[in-house]
């Protein structure tokens, strides 16, 4: 059984900055950031009820304590998604047997204080410490005592414990205190709301390449004969590679990551005729996961054959904050 550490991370924040350090973190996962993989949650540094990331932005959530780096689809996660060592340390505990499968209601009670689900936790110099959740049940390749380089394998990207989505959450502690690698001496100032887009220039960083960030995007998009279920999104089968050209419907659909309320999601489809349609959807409020999904049902006997792309784009204000493409053939 893993001991107490990794448990419901129930530490505060650091309440002083941390002094300069030469302390380093490396990428502790086998994926490329912005393409196969995402960071979807920061370190809260809002006081109170207030969530903000080291950006002045809403990419958190209350009292969150670490940095969530997403697998897009459960497809991937059985594939093998490997969690390194992010610092050189020794390993103080490990957790493996925990299954993977989706927080609810009804297994709550049997998460209490196992939130992290299966991980490990190393111990580096200077009072340093690394956490490492949510790893896929069976895949936890260290044990208590181990002393592990950089980039060492620890496990899997998995769904155990308390989440909704396949991911690593990555804690940093000095001295049992939480520090978010992205602004380890803290955020001087924020504006007063979450609302307002003041520019902020983050300090140093804890990070050896530094990461760039990205303020919420698309996971991934596809084509289906109708809007598909949320969970077969989630899961990677959504997508088709073809249809047929007799299907009852076109849909394309664009999973997304760090929506806010009143960013608009634009959804065109261009087939071998021209222009499709076009959908422009409006967020009514913030969503950590989401998707929206857009097309027409069959009029005719059949969809004119030949390529079809649709086009998924997120706006926020004036801003455009991503774009995804996707096509699938109709013969």
């Amino acid at each position: 059984m893993m001991q107490k550490p990794v448990g419901a991370l129930l530490l505060t924040l650091a309440a002083t900055p941390i002094a300069a350090s030469d302390f380093q973190l490396q990428w502790p996962l086998d994926c490329s950031l912005g393409e196969t993989c995402h960071i979807q949650q920061y370190v809260d540094h809002g006081p109170g009820p207030r969530v903000q990331d080291y950006q002045c932005n809403p990419l958190t959530y209350n009292g969150h304590k670490g940095t969530d780096f997403v697998i897009p689809f459960l497809r991937e996660v059985a594939a093998g998604v490997a969690i390194k060592a992010a610092a050189p340390g020794e390993v103080l505990a490990t957790r493996n047997e925990m299954p993977d499968t989706y927080a609810t209601e009804e297994n709550a009670e049997s998460l209490k204080g196992r939130e992290c689900g299966n991980g490990a936790v190393l111990r580096h110099a200077d009072g340093w410490e690394t956490q490492y959740c949510h790893m896929k049940q069976g895949s936890v390749r260290v044990q208590k005592g181990d002393q592990v380089k950089a980039g060492t394998q620890l496990g899997e990207v998995g769904l155990s414990g308390k989440t909704q989505f396949p991911h690593l959450h990555l804690s940093l502690r000095h001295h049992g205190e939480v520090v978010d690698p992205f602004a380890p001496q803290g955020v001087e100032s924020c504006p007063s709301s979450v609302e307002s887009e003041a520019a902020h220039v983050p300090g140093p960083t804890l990070w050896a390449d530094p990461l760039p960030y990205q303020p919420g995007g698309f996971l991934g998009s596809g084509f289906n004969t109708a809007v598909p279920d949320f969970r077969a999104i989630k899961s990677g089968d959504a997508a088709l590679s073809r249809l047929s050209p007799t299907a009852q419907g076109l849909v394309f659909w664009a999973y997304a990551y760090g929506g806010r309320r009143a960013d608009r999601i634009r959804l065109s489809i261009t087939g071998p005729t021209g222009l499709f349609s076009v959908h422009e959807i409006t967020l009514e409020r913030n969503q950590a996961q989401f998707f929206r999904a857009s097309g027409k049902r069959l009029r005719n006997k059949t969809w004119p054959q030949g390529t079809y792309q649709g086009m998924a784009v997120l706006m926020r204000g004036d801003e455009e904050i991503d774009r995804i493409t996707q096509e699938i053939l109709i013969y």
